[in-house]
């Protein structure tokens, strides 16, 4: 589903699920602690919803364009975490566990540089 409305449906979505980190955010922050307990539950929050989403949509109950507004939308601007959770359990189920192993190495490490260069670019 590549229409205008898709864009529409992912860019509200993603607004909405932006909005609500924020807000997690902002409601956590008053807790004294050097762990970054916001966006824990921001990550977890945002798995449990792609999680049902894709149940949901593989199961025909969904329809695309709730998919979009929901799963693509929301749960990425809540969190990228949740679409990389659904993509290594999809390696999982489907026996490819060298596939989850590179790609969350990888991630970490490619994530972790790319912070850093971006830390050292401005600075």
């Amino acid at each position: 589903m590549q229409t205008p409305l898709a864009f529409l449906l992912v860019f509200l979505g993603g607004g909405i699920g932006s909005l609500l980190r924020f807000g997690i955010f902002l409601l956590l922050r008053p807790i004294d602690s050097k762990f970054p307990w916001a966006t824990l539950l921001a990550n977890a929050l945002a798995c449990f919803i792609l999680g049902v989403v894709i149940a949901l949509h593989t199961s025909g109950q969904m329809t695309d364009q709730r998919r979009m507004l929901i799963g693509t939308g929301f749960c990425g601007g809540l969190s990228t975490f949740s679409t990389f959770i659904a993509e290594n359990w999809g390696f999982w189920e489907a026996g490819q566990s060298g596939p989850v192993a590179v790609y969350v190495l990888l991630s970490l490490i490619l994530c972790a540089a790319c912070l850093f260069l971006g830390l050292k670019t401005v600075v």
